[in-house]
Formats: structure tokens, sequence, C-alpha cells
């Protein structure tokens, strides 16, 4: 896979190769009236949140200019933000009598939506302090304008740091707003300036990534060939990875039958877009078995422009795209998807692109395989998502985020977190597993996914270092900032759900599905190839960037059972199905205390062809850093993953 890009743009959850995965939320609350930063005098709203961390005493620089240009958008509260979360809990809670009684997007906004007095009042305060709006959309405001303006409307001086090297402007105190608009504003964004990449304002892609290829040996099915003469691993000989599973394998191990997804929509968030997808995808189904694409089935939803080219790594994020489209289709292969593209990966730009789905309620159920570290995550961005999943549950959209890919991140950063906005109480966090699929495409077992590799050694005699380093697995642990929610309660255990101290809070995942990338999905992809050409080219692939999207697809057979009632945020009925045989239990040993499991992998060490020659390597599994897959609900896999019983668990 390619090596993801772990900056405060969100980042694609773990086209994992190898697999890697970020991006930002939480929960931000209005405080109550306080004493005006900057000099200002009366009563105020504090945005908490608005002061980043890094904006340090010791990185202080001194007073931003007042010609310094600052661009913010003013998210707003909306009619009746409290009434929105009681809502949003009710409709998706089975045991409640407002239980998937979901409102359309119309009923939406005019029962919560910001009123024309709200954005009235907000656009004349920001006006009056000097700055100029750009633009009014149904959630926020933009403005710009010099510092000495947004100094004056948020009552906080911008002061500049010292940041990785860098120096960025940031409020010198918590932002706030007038008693006058506080119950309109939700939060601000943008008074800070870090980072801040080259905007491109270019609708033109960069073409697909260089190919990456599989060597092999491989096996057919998990465990189907084995090498006698490599050496022996956990008391035997371990098979070679296998080539990649399809949809055919996908479907029998998660109990798909004779569902389909039929009557389902799926909506696949990343950023930019595939200039290739109909194409591969169409192809990638002839090859593998899957259902054939009917016309209007794929469907792209996508902005005028494209931002951030470079800094986002547009071309990497056509491989996403491409696996979560694959994904989904060879899970639910009638289900319609349609792919809804940002124009980046900052934070507005994906925040536009959910609320697209949201505001036209393109799909029931959404798959996003991008995130970021919780340390990254700031309250007032974290409430501008957490509006948009509850405003989503209350229409019975269900949002699914990857957990991430490097663990307890310890290994990734020097601190134990968990990934945003997996760590959001509004999202099902998907986690990841290894997953045996045998001859006849029989469910075998599945491990947390947790690898540790080790070198074939030169003389070929032992495995160098065995078991050896970390080399990737779910995301998973306890959040530091949001609480515990309902569906949790009794269910996670304390030593997870307090295991930062104090009183609970969220834990992820909430359930999980494949992810691996020694036991992956095979994919199919335009790339370029050495010759500079472009090509069709099939990989294994891994991460819980695949994770999110099979969930997704499960999910879609979930409703075509519920004869298509919209299931909505599906983590109550998820917890509810907790301790059934609707799910697998997954743990790290599921053959037995002391049996340990492991795959062989032979790599291109060049990652195309034999010319550098090869790299043998023992992946040993379900060994994820400090997380580990127990018996019952655990911060690797959740609940578990669906078993033959879940799909039809739905049914009513």
């Amino acid at each position: 896979m390619r090596a993801s890009r772990t900056r405060s743009p969100r980042v694609r959850a773990g086209l994992a190769l190898a697999a890697a995965l970020p991006m930002v939320a939480g929960a931000l609350t209005l405080g109550a009236p306080a004493a005006d930063a900057a000099g200002h005098d009366g009563g105020r709203h504090a945005l908490l949140g608005t002061k980043p961390q890094w904006a340090t005493e010791r990185a202080d620089q001194g007073a931003t200019a007042g010609s310094a240009k600052v661009s913010a958008r003013v998210y707003l509260a909306g009619s009746d933000a409290k009434g929105l979360a009681a809502y949003a809990k009710a409709v998706s809670d089975p045991h409640s009598a407002a239980y998937g009684k979901y409102l359309s997007p119309a009923q939406v906004r005019a029962r919560y939506g910001a009123t024309q007095d709200q954005i009235a009042r907000v656009t004349g305060w920001l006006k009056k302090s000097g700055l100029t709006v750009t633009g009014t959309a149904n959630r926020y405001v933009t403005v710009t304008g010099d510092a000495a303006a947004a100094e004056r409307a948020f009552a906080t001086d911008l002061h500049n740091y010292r940041k990785g090297g860098h120096t960025y402007h940031a409020p010198s105190a918590t932002a706030s707003a007038p008693a006058s608009v506080a119950d309109a504003v939700l939060t601000v964004t943008g008074l800070d300036n870090a980072p801040k990449f080259a905007r491109h304002h270019t609708t033109e892609l960069p073409p697909p990534s260089p190919v990456f290829r599989n060597s092999g040996p491989f096996s057919t099915y998990y465990g189907s060939r084995t090498d006698k003469n490599l050496p022996s691993a956990y008391g035997g000989k371990a098979p070679y990875a296998i080539k990649g599973y399809t949809g055919k394998q996908l479907r029998a191990a998660y109990g798909a039958k004779n569902w389909t997804g039929k009557g389902v929509t799926v909506a696949i968030t990343d950023a930019y877009a595939s200039p290739t997808i109909a194409k591969d995808a169409d192809t990638y189904a002839a090859r593998n078995g899957d259902a054939r694409y009917r016309k209007g089935q794929l469907s792209q939803v996508l902005p005028k422009d494209y931002t951030h080219i470079k800094d986002c790594g547009a071309a990497g994020w056509y491989g996403e795209e491409t696996l979560d489209v694959e994904a989904v289709h060879a899970v639910a292969p009638a289900a319609d998807v349609v792919y809804v593209g940002a124009a980046s990966c900052q934070d507005d730009d994906l925040l536009d692109s959910l609320g697209r789905v949201v505001d036209g309620r393109l799909a029931d159920i959404v798959s996003n395989s991008w995130g970021d570290i919780e340390a990254n995550e700031t309250p007032d961005v974290a409430a501008a998502y957490d509006q948009l999943f509850q405003q989503g549950a209350v229409e019975g959209i269900g949002f699914y985020f990857s957990s991430g890919d490097n663990g307890d991140e310890v290994a990734n950063t020097g601190t134990k977190q968990v990934d945003t906005p997996a760590n959001s109480a509004w999202v099902t966090a998907v986690g990841g597993t290894s997953l045996a699929v045998g001859k006849g495409n029989s469910y075998q077992w599945e491990t947390g996914w947790g690898t540790q590799k080790a070198v074939l050694s030169k003389d070929g005699n032992d495995w160098t270092d065995f078991p050896g380093a970390f080399n990737g697995g779910a995301g998973g642990g306890t959040s530091k900032t949001v609480a515990q929610p309902f569906y949790q309660r009794g269910i996670v255990p304390d030593a997870l759900s307090k295991a930062n101290g104090g009183d609970a809070k969220r834990t992820v995942p909430d359930i999980s599905a494949v992810a691996d990338p020694n036991t992956g999905f095979l994919v199919g992809q335009t790339q370029t190839l050495p010759n500079g050409k472009l090509g069709y080219e099939e990989y294994r692939i891994g991460g819980t960037s695949l994770a999110a999207p099979v969930i997704a697809g499960v999910q879609a057979l979930a409703q075509q059972a519920r004869h298509g009632i919209a299931i909505g945020f599906a983590n109550p009925a998820i917890y509810q199905r907790y301790g059934t045989a609707a799910l697998h239990d997954v743990t790290d040993h599921p053959l037995g205390a002391g049996r340990d499991l492991a795959v062989v992998r032979v790599d291109f060490a060049n990652g195309i062809d034999a010319s550098k020659g090869t790299i043998v390597s023992l992946r040993s599994l379900g060994k994820d850093s400090s997380l580990h897959a127990t018996v019952g609900y655990d911060d690797v896999t959740g609940v578990g993953s669906p078993a033959a019983g879940y799909v039809s668990s739905y049914r009513p």
C-alpha cells in the first residue's frame, strides 16, 4: 500500500499493502457568557476549542499584523441543537417509541435548521465587524477579511506562533460570539491558518499512482499452499498468503446468502475522483464473478474544482475510491453506489461532501475510509461533524468510519490514542480482522488484525528476529474526549471505557470485518505502468478502509432484509445483537489458547517485478500493538464481525 500522509488534512484510512490512516472530530458546546479576550468587555459566549493547543506562550511570536488575511467559516447552530441530538438518539434506539420515524431533509431543515433570522443576525454581526461574507449555506457562513476585523468579530487577538518549524497565526485566547447571536453560532473554524497548503485552482488531477504488484506464490484459499522448505513457525509450516479474497468469498464469510442489497443506496466519500473508476469497476466485476453494473447503478457527485492536489496526494485517493466501490459492490452487488468526492482532504471540503449526502439524502449508508488521530482533534471541527451525523441519523442515514491502521497509534505517534471521526458517538467505527476463508468458501476463523513481521534470514534457515516488529493493525482504544454513549453502557468493560481515568469514555471500534492486507481483498485499478503508460492491474489490499465498505455492504444486505426500511444510525441495533449468534466473537486465538497463527508473504523488492529480487517474510497474526481481541467486547473488533445469522436478524 501507499504510505498515508498523516497531516492535519484527512488521510485515507488505510490502503494497506502495508497500512495506515488519519482525520478529525469531537463534541463542542457553547460556553457560558465569558469575559472577552483582547480587552473587549460585555457578556459573550465562548466558542470552545478555537484556540489550538499548539498556540502556547512559549511559541508566541507576537501579534499578527492587522492587515493579515483571514478566511473563516462560522457554523450555524440551528434552531434546536439539543432537540436534534435528542431526536437523533430516539430515532436510532430500538427501545424508543420514535425508532425509525425518520424525517425528510426538508423536515430536518424546518425543525432544526438555521432560521432566516439567525442567518441575518450572524451575517449582520460579521459585516458590522468589517468582515466580508462570501457565502451562505444551510449550515455555515463563510467570511474573509483582515486580522483586525476577525479580532473585532471574535473578541480575541491573533498572534503568530511557531509550529513545526513554521509560523502560523491563531487566536491567543478562546474566540467568542456576542450574546445577540449566541443561539445561532455553533463554532468558527479558520481563525488559525496551520497548516496552510498552496491551492491549485484546477480541475485537472494527476495520473494514477505507479503500479503495485503482488509477487506470489499465493494460496487460492486460506491454508491451501505451504512450502515445506521454509522454516517453521508456531509448531508448523505457515501457509502462503492468499492472492486476495473476492466478493464470493466475502459474501459467504459474512452470511450474505441470497441478499443482494437491492433497493439500498450506499454512498462513499473520499477526496478527489478516479478518472477511470467506471471502467475499472466494470472490468473488475467481469473478471471476478461479481454481477455486472446495470445502467446508473454507479454514479458520482463531484465538486466543480479541486484544491490541495499535491499536499493531499490526490492520485493516492484514486485507489481508495476504487477499493471502496469494488468492495461495496462485491458484498452487495445490487445496491446502488454513489461516490461523493470532496475537493480536497481538508475538513471543510470533507464536511461539504458529507453535507451533500445529508442535504439531498443521497444514500441510506455512507462508507468513509479516512481519518486522523485524536490528538489533532479540535472541538470546533468535531461539533461541525457531529451536527451532520445527527442530521443524518434523523433522516435514517448511517455513517461508517474505519477505525485506523496503526493499532494504538504508539508506534506511529508515540502516544496511545484513537482515530477520528471514528471516535464520534454518532458514527459506527469499523475495526479490522484477519480472515480465513477455506475451501468451498467456508468461514474458518477470524483474529483481531494485528501483524508482526519477520524477514527470512539470508541462509533461509530461520525468521530473523522472530516474531518481528509491529507492522500494522486495527485502530482502537478509548477516547480521551468523547463521553461514553448510551449504547455502550453495560457492554464495554470498565477496564476499557475508564482506561484513561475518570468517567467512562467512548471506546472503539463498534464492529469489525476483514482488514489484514495479508488476508485482504483483490482490487482492480488502472495504474501508471513502468513504461509510463496506463494499464489495469489487480493486487491484494487491506486496512480498515477495506473493513468499512465491507460492513457498509453487509448493512445494505441487512436493510434489504428489513424490506428496505432504513437502519439509520446502526450502533444501538448493533449492540442489541451483542452476545448473540448474529455475531462472531473474534479473539486473537481462534484455534485455542497458545495456538498462534501466521502466513508467509513474498513481495517484489521494488513493488513491481523481480528485477530487484523478492522479500520473503512471516506475518504473525492477532498481535495488535497493546490492543487485544478477547472474549466479549474488545478494542480491536468491538462486538465482533457479522456471522451467518447477522443479516437475517434484521428481518421484521
